[in-house]
């Protein structure tokens, strides 16, 4: 098949990997280069880079709306159009551009966990399952037709950054599998329950703060899901600190007060049901250490409380 793949960061490039090995993919369609990193300096996009190396026409419009963007796509006389994790809503006209239809890998069982950040979604939920999603894109977000779903577990070592990673792959073999039975005209066509949508919307700072008034279970699903990124994150002794391993145990005590130290693992907080350990956490300007180093670095104790 002649394929315009659209995608941007890098779970989407073992999609694009995976189309490439079996069909011609006439011209990869990515975010322009953006400011990047602590640093902000402007690079290319993962895809952008991994296509150029295969020699890939590569092509980054402000707005892929744009009368002569879709005037563009429309003469590379694609067969199907692939979109994975673009970072742009597809128009309606490029929607029913290609003979086969415009499909879309989504990390996520839909129709649970339509929108932006389905992975940190699921941790934080504690869902002990989920999995990735090719369909066919329609005009409403992640509600077009189902083609293949695929599950995966989620461990409860799992962050999102882990999680993510084994989604990236399972996409991209469930992609090369969709586009087989699609080329072949057998790939399925299933209606979403449109009743059964929940929704996972792109992520902001505040979504990551850690209330120890909340259940520990809670947090520690919510320290998981928000690691790597936007990184969870509270308030102590005046300090903005980021959470990077917690779990929960079997303690009792105020919320937000240290109820015990314990040598090599951490500190444990109380929590507004049981207490979360605190096992790695991160200063303003500093680099991530132990729970037990951060205890000695602000010199905690039993009894303190960490919200004053």
């Amino acid at each position: 098949m002649r394929i315009i793949f659209m995608g941007t960061p890098d779970f989407a490039v073992p999609s694009l990997r995976v189309a490439a090995q079996e069909h011609e993919v006439l011209a990869v369609v990515t975010q322009p280069d953006r400011p990047r990193g602590r640093g902000q300096r402007v690079s290319y996009s993962p895809v952008k880079s991994w296509a150029l190396d295969q020699g890939l026409t590569v092509l980054q419009p402000e707005r892929i709306g744009a009368s002569q963007v879709m005037d563009e796509l429309e003469s590379y006389g694609a067969d199907l159009f692939v979109v994975v994790a673009f970072g742009q809503k597809i128009p309606t006209r490029l929607l029913e551009m290609p003979k086969f239809g415009c499909i879309n890998v989504h990390s996520s069982l839909l129709p649970k966990y339509r929108g932006a950040a389905p992975i940190n979604a699921a941790i934080v939920n504690g869902e002990s399952v989920t999995g990735v999603t090719t369909m066919y894109l329609s005009e409403e977000w992640d509600a077009g037709d189902l083609i293949l779903q695929a599950e995966e577990p989620i461990y409860p070592e799992d962050t999102a950054g882990t999680l993510h990673d084994r989604l990236m792959e399972k996409g991209a073999l469930l992609l090369g599998e969709t586009l087989r039975l699609i080329e072949v005209g057998e790939a399925p066509r299933v209606p979403q329950n449109h009743d059964e949508a929940t929704f996972a919307f792109k992520l902001a700072k505040e979504d990551a703060y850690v209330d120890f008034s909340r259940p520990a279970l809670e947090l520690a699903n919510l320290i998981r899901g928000m690691n790597p990124w936007p990184g969870a994150h509270t308030d102590i002794l005046g300090e903005n600190v980021k959470i990077w391993k917690a779990r929960p145990v079997e303690q009792t005590g105020s919320p937000g007060c240290i109820l015990s130290l314990l040598p090599g693992q951490g500190l444990v907080v109380g929590c507004g049901e049981g207490a979360l350990l605190l096992e790695e956490l991160q200063r303003p300007n500093s680099k991530a250490v132990s729970g037990q180093d951060f205890a000695n670095g602000l010199r905690l104790a039993v009894g303190d409380y960490l919200q004053r």
